[in-house]
């Protein structure tokens, strides 16, 4: 018996064999030449991937991994992490001996390291200490419990919060007092308000470039504060953060502060570690945004409690508050700083350093260090003769 043919299969066969042929012509179609530039794109996204994945994840890992090493071989030999309280510890860096002793305040956002040739130079006559602020340098901030510590009072990042420690740190350092107490910009109005709460304890009030409280006020100021500088120190932060700052230190296209042939190495790299370390940038930012506030601060406590006259007071300043800035912001800071020391500090000792501006403490530091020898010298001999 004859088996009937099975249609359904023919076509299937037949279909399979149109398809063969289609697929055939199609890849026919495709020259090795398009095929090999279809794979050269695909192979670039994947390569531009990579990049931008090694870019985005390995420098800021590179940059963490090396901030824990550097963070205790650069700490100074001389200097102590002394506990202030409140579960919060402090970098002080004390050298040479004697009285009176002399504290040193950084200006607005840097560390102690700015006056090392300063320290360098006085320590042979008497002991001379720095220190770090909070969040800065060394001395790294610590979250605590709003019930212990001073912020209901004082906001972080503020001069009333800063003097508060500082106060607890020299008192658990133990420093002889009454001391020198010299600051520059907000360590000077850290210093005012330190004297004018602490008077007793401050035999010499010192301030380098004080910034007049009511400079705020002006238009012009504030749109180069908040508008200029903050924002650059915000890209400094965020440069930081991303490892990028290692990065243009290691090409040379960014460099420390303070440095020259007589800036130990071991200075050099703590600097290069605080360019790199976005704790110090954050805390550098905030000292600055809220620089307002702090100044708001000492002109209250200046009202509130003035200077006693046992308390001498000396300010330096230089031919600009900086050479960067125009003329008309220079000018401006001018005026208002002669009009705050008039009604401030009428009696103060006010020292000229030609040529000089904001940045005197590590460009001209022999001009501040031959000053505050002859305050130093002379409460020694002041001392002798008691």
């Amino acid at each position: 018996m004859r088996r009937r043919p099975d249609t359904q299969t023919k076509d299937h066969v037949d279909g399979d064999k149109k398809l063969d042929k289609k697929n055939e012509e199609r890849l026919q179609s495709n020259s090795p030449k398009e095929v090999k530039g279809r794979l050269s794109y695909g192979s670039w996204i994947i390569n531009i991937g990579k990049c931008l994945l090694l870019i985005i994840i390995v420098p800021p890992f590179l940059n963490y991994a090396s901030l824990q090493r550097e963070g205790q071989m650069l700490l100074p030999k001389d200097g102590q992490i002394v506990d202030v309280g409140l579960g919060q510890s402090m970098h002080l860096l004390c050298k040479g001996n004697g009285k009176p002793v002399v504290i040193l305040d950084a200006p607005t956002g840097m560390s102690s390291d700015v006056w090392f040739h300063i320290q360098e130079d006085l320590s042979s006559i008497s002991k001379i200490c720095t220190y770090d602020r909070m969040g800065l340098g060394f001395s790294k901030r610590v979250m605590q419990n709003e019930s212990t510590g001073t912020e209901r009072t004082w906001r972080v990042s503020t001069t009333g919060r800063m003097v508060d420690d500082l106060h607890r740190l020299l008192q658990a350092a133990e420093i002889t007092k009454p001391f020198i107490l010299v600051g520059s910009q907000l360590g000077a109005l850290n210093a005012r308000f330190y004297s004018h709460i602490h008077d007793v304890q401050v035999s010499d009030l010192v301030i380098i470039d004080p910034i007049p409280e009511d400079v705020f006020e002006e238009e012009l100021w504030k749109e180069y504060w908040y508008g200029k500088l903050l924002p650059s120190l915000q890209a400094k932060q965020f440069s930081a953060a991303t490892g990028l700052s290692r990065m243009l230190i290691i090409m040379g296209a960014l460099e420390p502060t303070v440095r020259g042939q007589n800036v130990y190495e071991d200075v050099i790299q703590r600097q290069k570690y605080m360019l790199c370390n976005p704790a110090h940038q954050s805390s550098a930012v905030d000292e600055h945004y809220f620089f307002n506030e702090s100044a708001a601060q000492v002109r209250d406590i200046s009202k509130f409690k003035p200077l006693t006259s046992r308390t001498s007071v000396s300010v330096i300043t230089g031919d600009h508050f900086d050479q960067e800035l125009p003329d008309q912001l220079n000018q401006m800071v001018a005026k208002l700083q002669k009009k705050f020391l008039e009604v401030s500090y009428p009696s103060a000792n006010h020292i000229h350093i030609k040529g000089a501006d904001r940045r005197m403490i590590y460009k001209e530091p022999s001009a501040i260090s031959q000053h505050l020898r002859k305050i130093v010298n002379q409460r020694q001999a002041n001392r002798f003769s008691a």
